[in-house]
């Protein structure tokens, strides 16, 4: 079992990783603190593929909002107005909120809205990739 997880598990990481960064409701911490356990792999390793994955499924999720429409929002019965107060809270903070694109569930939202209201895209995927390898840097420390 424990060659298969060497063998296969990064890619499988990644995959989850990446899957949770998306809209999917999943968490990478679970895939990366149970490898951690399992010590089927080098720590650095692991921490690379895991923190690649999860920031490329950022990326994604900023793509998808980047191509979204105010009226796709519109018809979710979302207000024009709180759009706009949303967008000026985003405004205010800028590339550095994509430090929040780490939090399980509500880091994906943060994401699409850095696209949707096209947030500078180099700086916003530069904060994405530290806030998500701080938070598995974290999980390490944690489980070493």
């Amino acid at each position: 079992m424990l060659d298969f997880l060497a063998e296969y598990g990064l890619l499988g990481l990644f995959i989850g990783s990446f899957l949770a960064a998306t809209v999917v409701p999943f968490s990478a911490d679970v895939l990366l603190v149970g490898m951690l356990v399992a010590d089927v792999n080098s720590a650095v390793a692991l921490l690379v593929v895991a923190t690649l994955g999860n920031w490329i499924g950022g990326i994604t999720s900023y793509g998808i909002g980047r191509a979204g429409k105010w009226e796709w929002i519109e018809r979710l019965h979302v207000s024009r107005e709180s759009l706009e107060k949303q967008k000026t809270r985003i405004e205010r903070f800028g590339a550095p909120i994509a430090l929040l694109t780490w939090v399980p569930f509500i880091g994906d939202v943060f994401a699409v809205a850095l696209g949707f209201y096209r947030v500078k895209f180099l700086p916003a995927i530069f904060w994405m990739l530290v806030g998500k390898g701080a938070r598995f840097v974290c999980w390490y420390l944690i489980f070493s």
